[in-house]
């Protein structure tokens, strides 16, 4: 085990990085198996998860599978370009790129009162208006790359960015992701490049959030499995921190979950009909 946290508790944080690998590679293989395909389809944005998204892609499947896109904006950072390229390059994989200027700024030429956060929303909705296109065009599972603290916090685009069907990094922890991508060897300035969407001019994923992921990550664990917030504080936590960490949680609850249908019937999908894909049987 790899010890890569630095801070009071990580230690609830550590995995089992090849044994990690290994199941996440066989969970690839299966689901696209089950749905019918053989390739895949990843956004390279330049950053960590989707770059160990791509590495377990290529891992599962062999790189001749696997479709890498970059879909740059007019005001996406060029080393975001630069870096998806160094990691394609890196996993054998022939990198794709789409320019999405036009869509987006077809729009908002429309909205003239659009503002750089809701910009940023058109921009990761665009990008998965041509993710699954192309999906369809070469019959490639598009596959996610958002980690757990993101999902929890809430901090991805609804409908954009939290899309794809297949997700390997959705339950782990963006600094697990980074235990991940070392396993995997995702090259090392992606790695510790500070994590933005880059879908504003000079965002950074923690500036955005208010604490760094290595502390909200404990702090997420332990609240999670129910510890009480003294418990937390006594661990090397300020009361701040916690309560940031519970609020975005807490407030963001709704992006988790399907569309919320009133129920009329006795077979209502989700709530009577009910078919989880673990309830599913590999046939030898």
């Amino acid at each position: 085990m790899r010890k890569i946290y630095g801070v009071p508790g990580g230690e609830v944080l550590e995995l089992d990085y090849p044994a990690v690998a290994d199941y996440l590679t066989g969970f690839l293989r299966r689901e696209l198996a089950w749905r019918g395909y053989e390739k895949g389809l990843v956004a390279v944005s330049g950053g960590v998860d989707s770059a160990t998204t791509l590495a377990l892609a290529v891992r599962a499947l062999g790189p001749e599978n696997v479709h890498a896109l970059a879909l740059p904006h007019a005001e996406s950072d060029p080393r975001s370009l630069a870096d998806a390229r160094r990691v394609a390059e890196a996993f054998g994989v022939e990198l794709e790129v789409v320019d999405i200027t036009a869509m987006v700024e077809g729009y908002a030429a429309l909205r003239p009162d659009i503002t750089p956060h809701r910009k940023g929303n058109v921009k990761a909705r665009a990008r998965m208006i041509v993710l699954f296109d192309l999906s369809v065009a070469y019959h490639a599972l598009p596959l996610g790359t958002g980690n757990k603290t993101e999902r929890l916090f809430g901090y991805f685009t609804w409908h954009g960015d939290d899309a794809p069907p297949v997700n390997p990094l959705g339950d782990l922890y963006k600094t697990q992701v980074w235990g991940l991508a070392e396993e995997l060897g995702v090259p090392e300035e992606v790695r510790k490049k500070p994590p933005t969407a880059d879908l504003i001019p000079g965002q950074t994923d923690e500036d955005d959030l208010g604490i760094a992921y290595v502390r909200a990550d404990v702090i997420l664990e332990h609240y999670l499995k129910g510890y009480p917030d003294r418990y937390i504080e006594a661990l090397g936590y300020r009361p701040e921190e916690i309560r940031r960490v519970k609020e975005l949680v807490n407030r963001t609850h709704y992006k988790r979950h399907l569309p919320t249908v009133a129920v009329v019937s006795t077979t209502a999908i989700h709530e009577f009909y009910l078919r989880p894909l673990d309830f599913r049987i590999e046939l030898e």
